[in-house]
């Protein structure tokens, strides 16, 4: 017999917690100039304790087919990856603040 989620109170193989978690993010994309004019895009307002941050870090850089990193709660991409990046995380299911 499946278990119940405590979160949802839904069998778990129903169980929406994670996917309700992406919605309620409030994640915001820029663009930062670094030391000797290099663009990095920083990807923040992501909720570490209800997301895999290493793991869509990887799947960030392995899309954008640059360096990164993960660090004080915000995701750096080395190059501007504003647009790839909003895609990538609408189709993961993240809503995101269109500024």
């Amino acid at each position: 017999m499946a278990g119940i989620c405590s979160v949802c109170g839904l069998p778990e193989e129903l169980c929406m917690c994670e996917q309700i978690a992406k919605e309620q993010q409030q994640i915001r994309i820029l663009t930062d100039t670094r030391r000797y004019g290099k663009v990095m895009t920083v990807i923040e307002g992501i909720n570490s304790s209800e997301i895999d941050m290493d793991d869509l870090a990887k799947k960030l850089k392995t899309r954008c087919a640059a360096g990164g990193t993960y660090k004080d709660g915000r995701i750096e991409l080395q190059g501007d990856h504003k647009k790839k990046v909003r895609e990538v995380l609408e189709e993961l299911g993240f809503s995101v603040d269109s500024r």
